[in-house]
């Protein structure tokens, strides 16, 4: 129970931190999804919508804490953390959304966006000397893979006849559900490794490719902050792709029955995803959304063309999540939602293809296996 509580409390106070970091992180020009002017950011709205949110953010986290407390010791149920987790996120994003639209309606009853000439900053370098995939940084997931793969051939002819679906928390090998070995289920730490290397290379070559995201009033800088924040973002991608695969490499010993069920396993295969956090979280903080925490160099401190960034709020949906511009010809955009995050253009018909596709190809597999054509595996967790 006591650890129950403990975890429940932690987890509460972490999802509140991370939505207390969200506007925190953004570009002081993007209060709460809204695009305003650099002489509007100390504006008495923002300040007051930026209070509110954090004031009421800290209030649904005590509350969501006696709850969850009260819960536990009633039901003696981990399902009542999970609950409270999602429910302290879908209010928490709710208080992000009425901030929003604070800021958002200030600024049209204002009419800030007319105080400066809109504009658009290009940087034509970034096709023509493009920010390159630091491969040596991937290097370390791709070691991780391949000792997890001569791991679980040396070990494959020794397994037994069943292996354990999911050891769980402080789970051992005789008390949970137990599957037939196959190369498939003796496999599947490895090939969860090859499938979380190839989205990662994936994701990273996307953003790398993807339209970067200036400041009007500080072209220069901002150009410069930007290459060195996709660097960062670059490195911190492959470095995750050898965290998760570490993960995964501890949960295969344990699969494979090569080391006993124990608390200190337990702690060794979520380790990894307890130093990729904190490697994302104080990069964000550092930097910044694309990069605009990055000290400035001389001459740029005070740099400021007059200009403004083209108004376009009006493409931008659920608080700066969502982006759909039909006259864009950018497939993925920087989103205005958190820091190193990117969303798809709904307005360009290749996006749709890729959700399209996606769907198709779901239905496709959900109608085989109604059908009786495959089986779809068993939910369970590896780690």
């Amino acid at each position: 129970m006591i650890l129950l509580l403990c975890a429940g409390t932690i987890i509460v106070a972490l999802v509140t931190s991370l939505m207390l970091a969200l506007p925190v992180l953004a570009r002081p020009t993007l209060p709460f999804g809204v695009r305003v002017g650099v002489q509007r950011v100390g504006d008495p709205v923002i300040v007051a919508a930026r209070r509110s949110y954090a004031r009421l953010t800290v209030l649904v986290a005590v509350i969501a804490a006696v709850v969850l407390i009260l819960a536990l010791l009633v039901t003696g149920s981990a399902v009542a953390i999970s609950v409270t987790a999602t429910v302290v996120t879908v209010v928490d994003l709710l208080l992000f959304y009425r901030a929003h639209r604070m800021v958002r309606a200030a600024k049209l009853a204002g009419g800030w966006a007319a105080e400066r000439r809109q504009t658009v900053t290009v940087d034509t370098t970034f096709r023509t000397d493009p920010v390159r995939v630091p491969w040596p940084w991937g290097l370390p997931a791709l070691a991780v893979l391949l000792v997890t793969a001569g791991v679980g051939w040396a070990r494959y002819g020794g397994l037994p006849a069943t292996l354990p679906v999911s050891l769980g928390l402080g789970g051992t090998a005789s008390s949970v559900q137990r599957t037939p070995t196959t190369v498939l289920s003796a496999f599947q730490p490895v090939i969860y490794q090859i499938a979380v290397t190839l989205v990662v290379l994936v994701a990273a070559l996307a953003v790398l490719r993807a339209r970067p995201d200036l400041d009007a009033a500080r072209p220069r800088g901002s150009a410069r902050r930007y290459r060195v924040y996709l660097r960062g973002v670059a490195t911190l991608l492959l470095l995750s792709a050898a965290c998760l695969n570490l993960s995964l490499f501890f949960a295969g010993l344990r699969l494979w029955e090569i080391v006993p069920p124990a608390i200190g396993w337990e702690v060794a295969v979520f380790a990894p995803f307890i130093v990729l956090l904190g490697g994302w979280l104080t990069w964000e903080i550092k930097v910044g959304q694309a990069g605009h925490r990055l000290p400035a160099l001389p001459g740029e401190e005070l740099e400021d063309s007059g200009a403004g960034q083209r108004e376009d709020d009006r493409h931008w949906f659920l608080a700066g999540a969502v982006y759909a511009n039909r006259r864009d010809p950018a497939l993925l955009v920087h989103a205005r939602l958190g820091s190193s995050s990117w969303t798809l253009n709904l307005g360009h018909p290749i996006a749709w293809l890729l959700l399209g596709v996606l769907t198709v190809a779901l239905l496709v597999l959900a109608g085989l296996s109604l059908a009786g054509v495959v089986d779809l595996p068993q939910r369970h967790s590896l780690i």
